[in-house]
Order: structure tokens, then C-alpha cells, then sequence
């Protein structure tokens, strides 16, 4: 027995002045359900996926979810926490109890809350998945920055790939309403250092870094054997968790060596090659872990991703379009939303269900949600089940 997702939720992602972090997984859980045509007393149990670190004042927030509904009352839930990954971290976990046979039906909510503090406030926080005992100190951009440095000295200035994918992720996001940033920026303005654009963590300017947002995202997952009750049923080919050292002394920072580990194991567990995807949305919290991706997938060599750039295989049209939501680059990183946004995302392009956003024939699409400096590395393949 396996699970599968049989509806979603997802809320604008931005500066929601006016909803607070209980309101935000409301929202989301109550559109899943809606959308997947289940009760409230239908689900069997709830994760939820949230960083927090300090964003919020919420240190207990699992039975935040029970909030949607009286009906939930009860119902077990529980939070998972996995740094940026903490969304897909709640999947996983639903997944793997559907699979167990415990429960039938699962609610998955991801949600977080981070306007509320100033940028020094999410700075701080976010700097908490660093390993505190080298790290601490180090913003997130600065950790990234050690990645595009330590790249760039053996590979050139890769500056104008990073603004290459920051204006088609950026473009892309124009198709989605969901998003945070949409706004066509163009690459000139993205590779330009400037008043509007400056340098944040050299070599990194502030295009090449995603946004702070608040938001949530929603799956309702199901076991396999009901997929025949609901129209939109979206299965897993793969879902893979690899873990590396905390540490980024013990790592090479010129690649993200466990994000390989997982596409490559994701792929075997799944049957398929790299030719057999159709679409991918990736973790690109900075530029420069999107162009890693494209390496660490094998889309490209070691030190060669910029060539994929050029040639425009990753846009639109091209040999595998990445991030054709936006991106967390420009859809926004509400961190413990983030997992399950890409979930939701690929699972509407897999059912034809993307609007604006879709891409014709989509039948095979990866998601890519890394947690900390490519620490905690979550691989999926989803697949339209009928």
C-alpha cells in the first residue's frame, strides 16, 4: 500500500499583515479539504510542517491545525521540523503512516509566519540551522556566498548564470497569482550591482536571494487503494530522504553532494532517468543552489551548469523547465511551507490542474526541498494516477 494526494490547498505567499500564523494553516487546510471532498472527521491523523526558530511565538502549534474545524477535534497531529525542509518532512511522514497501514487519510499542512520580525529577526533565526559550533554567526546568504565563492574560484565568475536564473524564475513567476515577487525583473537588472540590487554576501546580490514571506500549503493524502474516489489522485514513483554532515567543514562546497545521492537513488527507486522527467521544481533559496541542483541531477557536469543556462534547457520549452512556478526565488520561501508548496505545484502540473502555469503533456515531475546548507535533502517523483 502506498499514499496518494488527493487534494491541496495553498495560499498567496507575500507580507500577509493581516493573517496571523494560525490563520495562514487554516486557510490552507481548509481549501485541501475542500478540494480533495472530504469531511473533517474523514482524516485520520495531521502533520504539520513548521520551522519557527523564534519567527513565532508559537513553540507548540500542531493542534493549531484543529482550528479549521470543530470536526478535527481530537484528531491526532503532530509538527515536523527539518529546517527548510520541514514541509517535506511532514509528507514524508504522513506517507510512511499511510504506508504502515496506522492511518487511511492524513492532512498535511506546511506554515510559516516570518513578517513578523524584522530582517535582522529572520536573519537570526534562519542562522540557527547553521552547525552552531563553526557556523553561528553566519546569515544564511553568507553560507550560500561560501558556496558560490569556494564554485567560482574553481569553476570562473559564475555571476551571470545566478542573474540567468534569477530573471526566468522571476518571469515564471508571473504565471502563478500565488506568488510573491511578480515581477518581470530581466537579466541586466539581476546581474547589475546596484542601489535597487546590492550586494548582500558577496558574491551574492539581493536577486540572487529569495524573499522573506509568510504562507501555508496543504495536501490531503489518502491511501492508494482509494484512489478511485477522487478525481485528481497524484501517486509517488519515488520519495527519498538523504541526510548529510551538519557541519560544512566536512562537506565540498562546490556541490551538494547528498542532493545527488537522492536525485540519483529517487531515479532508481522510480525506474526512470533524468530524460524521463518532464518538469522539476528545485530548491533555489539562492541562486547558486539552483545552479548546484542542475549538477547535483546530472543535468550537467560538474562546473558546466551555466551551460544550461545558454542554451535555455531549464526555461520554458527547454530540455527540463525548472522552477516554472517562480521558485522559492520568486514564489517566495515561507520556510516550513516550502516542501509542501512544491508538492502541491508539481502535483497540479501532473494533473494538468496548473492554469497559467502549465506545461503541456506534463506527465512526470521532481521536486528537489533541501533543508539547512544541503543538509536535510528531500527528492520526490510524482506521477497522475487514474
Amino acid at each position: 500500500m502506498d499514499a496518494v494526494i488527493a487534494g491541496w490547498g495553498h495560499t498567496p505567499f507575500g507580507a500577509h499583515e493581516d493573517k496571523s500564523f494560525e490563520d495562514l494553516i487554516v486557510d490552507a487546510g481548509r481549501e485541501a479539504l475542500d478540494h480533495a471532498g472530504l469531511e473533517p472527521q474523514d482524516i485520520d491523523a495531521i502533520w504539520l510542517g513548521h520551522y519557527n526558530a523564534g519567527l513565532v511565538t508559537d513553540g507548540f502549534a500542531s493542534s493549531l491545525a484543529l482550528q479549521l474545524d470543530d470536526g478535527l477535534r481530537f484528531t491526532p497531529a503532530t509538527r515536523v521540523e527539518n529546517a527548510c525542509a520541514s514541509g517535506s518532512a511532514a509528507v514524508y511522514a504522513a506517507r510512511d503512516a499511510i504506508r504502515s497501514g496506522r492511518v487511511r487519510s492524513a492532512l498535511v499542512i506546511g506554515a510559516e509566519k516570518m513578517t513578523g520580525l524584522d530582517t535582522a529577526g529572520v536573519t537570526k533565526a534562519l542562522a540557527q540551522a547553521a552547525y552552531q559550533p563553526d557556523e553561528a554567526g553566519l546569515s544564511f546568504p553568507a553560507i550560500f556566498a561560501r558556496f558560490a565563492q569556494d564554485y567560482f574560484q574553481s569553476y570562473g565568475d559564475q555571476s551571470p548564470a545566478l542573474a540567468k536564473i534569477a530573471a526566468k524564475n522571476h518571469r515564471a513567476a508571473l504565471e502563478n497569482p500565488l506568488a510573491h515577487l511578480r515581477r518581470d525583473l530581466g537579466f541586466e537588472a539581476c546581474n547589475t550591482v546596484s542601489e535597487k540590487n546590492p550586494l548582500i554576501a558577496p558574491p551574492l546580490r539581493l536577486t540572487d536571494c529569495s524573499p522573506i514571506s509568510d504562507g501555508a500549503a496543504a495536501l490531503v493524502m489518502v491511501a492508494d487503494e482509494m484512489t478511485t474516489d477522487f478525481p485528481r489522485a497524484v501517486g509517488f514513483r519515488a520519495a527519498v530522504q538523504v541526510n548529510d554532515f551538519l557541519p560544512m567543514a566536512r562537506r565540498d562546497t562546490r556541490e551538494l553532494t547528498a542532493a545527488a545521492k537522492a536525485f540519483a537513488d529517487a531515479f532508481e527507486q522510480a525506474s526512470i532517468t533524468l530524460d524521463d522527467l518532464d518538469l522539476a521544481e528545485v530548491h533555489d533559496c539562492f541562486t547558486i543552489a539552483e545552479l548546484l541542483i542542475y549538477e547535483a541531477m546530472g543535468l550537467a557536469a560538474k562546473g558546466r551548469g551555466a551551460g544550461l543556462l545558454e542554451e535555455g534547457a531549464t526555461q520554458r520549452g527547454g530540455r527540463l523547465p525548472v522552477n516554472l512556478s517562480g521558485g522559492l526565488k520568486a514564489k517566495g520561501h515561507p520556510v516550513g511551507a516550502t516542501g509542501v508548496s512544491m508538492h502541491v505545484m508539481a502535483a497540479r502540473q501532473v494533473t494538468g490542474t496548473a492554469e497559467g502555469m502549465q506545461l503541456p503533456g506534463a506527465e512526470l515531475a521532481a521536486v528537489f526541498n533541501m533543508g539547512g546548507s544541503g543538509v536535510a535533502n528531500y527528492c520526490s517523483i510524482l506521477e497522475a494516477r487514474t
